[in-house]
């Protein structure tokens, strides 16, 4: 099997739906519509899908990048170094990211810059995941996903953290959250949401769940890789992605459904979603080569790192830019929410208006680079 097409499509839907709602999102709490926003702690909203998304997509591209060196065609070295240059380098984009416009455009504040992130994470485990593919047999990677799920369940639950005891899932009292105090100096972790400097909702502990959200991905693209083009490989992951769906919910009853944790129910709920939305571009588009709706998020998908760096390092400009001198100049986002959006569709229909025109600007940016055969892979 060539290039899948609707992995791309699938990554192209991620893209855009991460885009929506980081745009979204910026706007106050009240003014977006629910559920365009993160959980507040436990629990899952469709916002919280995006990122899992993206870790099952490096999984899933992972099948066909490393399928030549998982048989007798061992990797070498440069393989390795390979794996270890794109890790490297998506992280220090992830640092880029984090470091934008602290005291003023492209200045870093080395002293308090955090560490850890979005990029960060995809990194670590696209890293960890590799070798766990090109190292161990099949049942090996079953076996580990399964230890790792099992044994971040058993620390957070059943370990005690100094001052605050076992099973604490709060934002500083979680066991994840004290092995990243032990690690990362306080300085260097997350300040927002609640967490003020005391922990870090893509902390280092929180990586090795993540690590089989990933493998989750490696196992659909093997599935897919080993079956025919047929409705029937596409029933096969809608019947996975439902027992995923049953088995994370049902484990969320005593390991709760958290994004901010990355809970192994967390893991197990998401992935599930990703199968059936996996199931659904691939029947579509390679099965029954439905293709009139699917080229803005093709092309999405194309350039997608290129595009997740420019929209994030967009919202930061906005964010950090004013409009007018003063103190009560509103910065450049809420100037056009209030001026272009809300102004006449209101609070939450200005928001999501705005986020859906952002959406569209990255398309028509996505398409001028998709002609031009602009294509920027890490």
């Amino acid at each position: 099997m060539g290039r899948l097409t609707s992995l791309d499509v699938f990554r192209g839907i991620t893209i855009a739906a991460m885009i929506l709602v980081n745009m979204a999102g910026v706007a106050d709490e009240s003014k977006v519509y629910p559920p365009l926003l993160h959980a507040d702690w436990h629990g899952c909203t469709p916002t919280d899908l995006v990122f899992p998304f993206f870790l099952f997509i490096v999984g899933v591209a992972m099948t066909f990048s490393l399928s030549k060196y998982t048989g007798d065609n061992k990797p070498t070295a440069p393989v390795y170094l390979r794996i270890l240059r794109r890790a490297a380098i998506l992280f220090a984009l992830g640092l880029l990211l984090n470091g934008f416009w602290n005291k003023g455009p492209w200045t870093f504040d080395l002293s308090s810059i955090r560490i850890m992130g979005v990029l960060q994470r995809i990194s670590l485990t696209y890293l960890l995941a590799s070798v766990a593919v090109l190292k161990l047999p099949r049942k090996g990677q079953w076996i580990l996903a399964g230890v790792l799920l099992i044994g971040y369940w058993l620390a957070m639950m059943y370990v005690p953290v100094p001052g605050y005891g076992a099973g604490v899932l709060t934002r500083e009292g979680n066991f994840g959250a004290y092995i990243d105090r032990l690690i990362i100096p306080q300085a260097h972790l997350y300040k927002g949401d609640g967490f003020k400097n005391l922990g870090d909702p893509e902390g280092l502990f929180g990586t090795i769940p993540a690590i089989v959200s990933v493998l989750a991905g490696y196992f659909a693209g093997q599935w897919i890789r080993a079956q025919p083009v047929k409705s029937r490989t596409s029933i096969g992951l809608v019947l996975f992605g439902i027992g995923c769906l049953i088995i994370g919910w049902a484990w969320g009853w005593t390991f709760p459904i958290n994004k901010k944790l990355w809970t192994s129910s967390y893991v197990i709920f998401t992935s599930g979603w990703a199968l059936l939305l996996l199931a659904a571009c691939y029947e579509l588009i390679e099965v029954r080569r439905v293709r009139r709706w699917d080229k803005p998020f093709e092309v999405l998908g194309l350039n997608a790192i290129s595009l997740f760096v420019a929209s994030v390092l967009l919202i930061k400009i906005l964010v950090r830019t004013k409009v007018g001198s003063g103190e009560n100049a509103p910065n450049t986002y809420d100037w056009i929410y209030q001026n272009v959006f809300a102004s006449w569709a209101g609070a939450m229909n200005g928001s999501l208006l705005f986020a859906i025109v952002t959406v569209l600007l990255w398309v028509a940016i996505a398409y001028v680079m998709y002609q031009r055969r602009w294509f920027f892979k890490v």
